[in-house]
């Protein structure tokens, strides 16, 4: 395992989910329920800019690795899943939107290893599509999170579930597109499977 700073970052992130999700189980005398608001989306918003900064530094630092490209996207659906779960927990998230988030997640993930095993992972590269759609949960979530009315106007929890619902819904569609774009391989490669016996 490489060890160098953009790894060591990805390592910190995925570290900083225990205590993450430990901020809500505080006891409110420690922490006021505004305060845990404030503490976990400063901890997720945190998370969102090392998964940019420890990418941006592999490639400045020439520190690259095939260990570090495998735990980086890890790390951040462990934080994603992590914070979906504890908004459903919280009642700010409908739980079959967490579901949609996270199973498509699953679903892409073991499809680009699956090709990724038949040489044929850049059939299931990460699309403009995928890109808008991690940008409205990384918008979104930290908004849920928040939580509080900012001024009389502001409505973080409103605003963050627009985001949310935009986000599940091209959950659906980036997911359909990847698989839309694996057929092909897959009806190639069953083609070649011989038959059991």
């Amino acid at each position: 395992m490489p060890f160098n700073l953009p790894n060591i970052l990805t390592w910190l992130r995925i570290l900083a989910i225990p205590l993450f999700v430990g901020i809500f189980y505080m006891p409110h005398t420690w922490l006021s329920p505004a305060e845990q608001n404030l503490a976990a989306t400063l901890i997720f918003a945190g998370a969102a800019i090392t998964d940019w900064l420890d990418g941006y530094l592999a490639r400045v630092l020439n520190q690259a690795s095939a260990f570090g490209a495998f735990l980086d996207p890890v790390a951040d659906k462990l934080m994603v899943s992590a914070a979906l779960i504890v908004l459903v927990y919280l009642e700010r998230l409908d739980a079959p939107i967490a579901l949609v988030i996270i199973g498509r997640e699953i679903t892409v993930s073991a499809l680009r290893e699956w090709m990724a095993q038949i040489g044929r992972s850049k059939s299931v590269a990460v699309s403009f599509l995928g890109k808008i759609k991690t940008t409205s949960q990384m918008i979104a979530i930290p908004l849920l999170l928040y939580h509080e009315k900012i001024g009389e106007r502001f409505d973080p929890q409103q605003i963050g579930t627009w985001f949310i619902y935009i986000a599940a819904v091209l959950t659906l569609w980036s997911m359909f597109y990847y698989l839309k774009a694996a057929l092909p391989q897959v009806l190639a490669n069953e083609k070649n499977i011989p038959p059991e016996h």
